[in-house]
């Protein structure tokens, strides 16, 4: 039985390097980067007014008070999206808006709080502050400059990248492809939901919860019909599946009874088991299996279990298939609000529900099949073997929510 950071590394390990695609900005969020991205352009592109106001030399302004104001002749008006070719002369200055670019012969730009009109000359205005060289004026570059490294290679495209690529107009990035996952769950048990239940029969959840959990992943997930329990239409699914994913993940059928096929019939496919059982709880029954550069991932049939399971061991690998680099969930510290123990001997994995303030406190029973604590959870802390941790304790919470 191995311990979860050894599983996590062989899972990985074994993994081939990320293919990589073109698509579009506007369809690249939340995608790996390929490659490292650099700017094109200077941003901003030009000087470039940070407000509305008027153009000017400091130096011609520095006596400018409300009491004695300076007077300038108005040469033009330059409105956001034009340009004045010319360069403003001594004695003048320019009306600009927000994002207008700054004429040569100014620098600096006077808000136009800081100024008056005077009926009696239209074409003038008159400063009543002064203004420090540069002030109000955005300067071409002091953002990015021209070649500038944007984006390195392995990062997630966060809507934040997203609108600094298209500000220095790129088009298109290279992304890591996204995996086909398809998602089996096994069990004569198992119905659909909306189908009418007969004693012994339970509705099937994990594809429903692990679907969005690939999707959120960056996987594209692909349900398959139900599985029942022989070995015929077990190695039958298994051999579908791999035709049409990139990664198969079961649920159900990995452990050890007499109804439980996954192993044997992925084994039967010509696929090569590489380990099974992690030292962790929930989740003991994992299997994970190489077929070709395919792979299997064998949850437990559980849905606590199988949840976990995916969120330490299956999450991280779609990850990495995309080429990102750091693929752990995401933690933050938090304050326990109550006593968590594990008395057991391997690592427990207790779902907990963080408050606001960042208050932890179990989410409710902790059973593998319990399903109510797992919708109210949204982190998970670890409880090392024979432990306490005492209402007070610091702990670090995984989060997936």
């Amino acid at each position: 039985m191995l311990d979860l950071e050894t599983a996590l590394a062989r899972i990985l390990a074994a993994l081939p390097p990320p293919a990589s695609e073109a698509v579009p900005l506007s369809e690249a969020a939340d995608r790996v980067l390929a490659e490292p991205v650099s700017s094109r352009a200077d941003l901003p592109p030009f000087d470039n007014s940070a407000m509305d106001g008027y153009a000017v030399r400091a130096a011609e302004v520095a006596t400018a008070t409300s009491a004695t104001p300076v007077r300038l002749r108005v040469r033009t008006k330059i409105p956001a999206g034009e340009y004045f070719a010319d360069e403003l002369a001594l004695g003048e200055c320019a009306r600009l808006f927000t994002g207008s670019p700054v004429p040569r012969g100014a620098d600096a730009v006077v808000m136009q709080e800081d100024t008056r009109t005077d009926v009696a000359h239209p074409a003038d205005i008159l400063i009543c502050d002064a203004v420090a060289k540069g002030e109000y004026v955005r300067r071409q570059g002091e953002d990015v400059q021209r070649g500038a490294l944007l984006a390195a290679e392995g990062v997630v495209v966060n809507p934040g990248i997203i609108s600094l690529l298209a500000a220095t107009g790129i088009a298109q990035v290279i992304v890591g492809r996204r995996p086909v996952v398809g998602l089996l769950a096994t069990g004569s048990e198992l119905r659909e939901a909306g189908q009418p239940l007969v004693p012994g029969q339970i509705y099937e959840s994990n594809r429903a919860m692990l679907s969005p959990l690939v999707t959120r992943a960056g996987g594209v997930p692909v349900v398959f019909p139900l599985v029942p329990d022989t070995l015929a239409e077990t190695r039958s699914a298994l051999e579908r599946a791999f035709s049409e994913s990139d990664l198969v993940i079961t649920s159900g059928g990995v452990s050890v009874g007499e109804m439980d096929f996954v192993k044997a019939a992925f084994e039967a496919l010509g696929g090569e088991l590489q380990f099974w059982k992690v030292a962790m709880r929930p989740g003991k029954p994992f299997v994970f299996g190489r077929l070709g550069e395919k792979f299997l991932f064998g949850l437990p049939g559980n849905p606590v279990s199988a949840f976990v399971t995916f969120l330490l061991l299956v999450r991280p690998a779609l990850r990495r298939w995309q080429g990102e680099r750091e693929v752990s969930l995401p933690t933050h510290p938090g304050v326990l609000g109550e006593l968590i123990s594990n008395t057991g001997d391997r690592r427990h994995f207790v779902r907990v529900r963080v408050d606001p303030s960042g208050n932890v406190f179990s989410a409710g029973q902790q059973a593998s099949h319990a399903l109510a604590s797992l919708a109210a959870a949204n982190g998970l802390v670890e409880a090392p073997p024979a432990t306490r941790l005492a209402a007070g304790a610091k702990v670090s919470v995984l989060r997936w929510a």
